[in-house]
């Protein structure tokens, strides 16, 4: 009896392990198909698929918003609202854009609401800390062979490109977000913030040539602090 038992549990176990794999070979296969039995599998509210999602988005979305926001610490709560609208939402996902797409509209919006709010909320507060938890683990590693100045060198131009991309108008920091960054086409991100193509390529031109000016203006007032006397008592 014993035996009969574990015999049908090992069965039921083994026809877990083979829907699973079923569903990981799916996943594997071209990239329209393995999309639309995702966007199946959120829809009819399977595990696997909510799995697969957090586990394929959750770090890109978390990248991007946090460039997005002007306090980066404030990521993680607008990208659990992110995932919410995705789940609630996923029944009116109409295939018309990729899923990448239609969720870093989603990113984009919750970001951009969560600045408005902040703003009207926080504007007598003032940040004393910089969050790094944006940076990918690459970029707060020493790569081999890199001199300590060399490191330092580049960290400091990674935060003066941080600080001029925060300052820089929203309208154009989510553009070179989105095409410098997430590495997006110039179709994708017309699809993702609903713009006229030339409207996306007028403002990355803009944004790049803004952030540029930023960057001048922090170095150049880098270097008029570094040279300027200091007075001894």
């Amino acid at each position: 009896m014993e035996l009969a038992r574990g015999a049908a549990v090992a069965e039921q176990i083994a026809g877990w392990d083979t829907i699973w794999s079923e569903q990981e070979t799916a996943l594997q296969g071209d990239g329209e198909s393995s999309e639309a039995r995702l966007v199946e599998g959120l829809r009819t509210g399977e595990e696997w698929a909510y799995e697969t999602l957090i586990q394929k988005f959750q770090q890109p979305v978390y990248n991007l918003v946090a460039r997005l926001l002007a306090d980066p610490a404030e990521a993680c709560d607008v990208v659990q609202e992110v995932f919410l609208k995705v789940f609630r939402k996923i029944g009116s996902f109409r295939g018309d854009s990729s899923l990448k797409t239609w969720i870093y509209r989603i990113a984009v919006n919750e970001a951009h609401n969560h600045s408005r709010w902040h703003g009207r909320h926080h504007r007598n507060q003032v940040g004393l800390e910089d969050s790094g938890e944006a940076r990918g683990v690459s970029e707060s590693l020493v790569s081999p062979g890199v001199s300590p100045y060399e490191y330092v060198l580049g960290q400091e131009q990674q935060h003066l490109l941080e600080v001029a991309l925060a300052e820089l108008n929203p309208a154009f920091r989510s553009v070179l977000v989105l095409r410098d960054v997430e590495d997006l086409s110039y179709e994708e991100i017309a699809e993702v913030l609903q713009l006229p193509l030339g409207t996306v390529k007028s403002r990355i031109l803009r944004g790049r040539e803004a952030l540029r000016r930023s960057m001048e203006r922090q170095m150049e007032a880098k270097a008029e602090f570094q040279l300027s006397p200091q007075l001894v008592e």
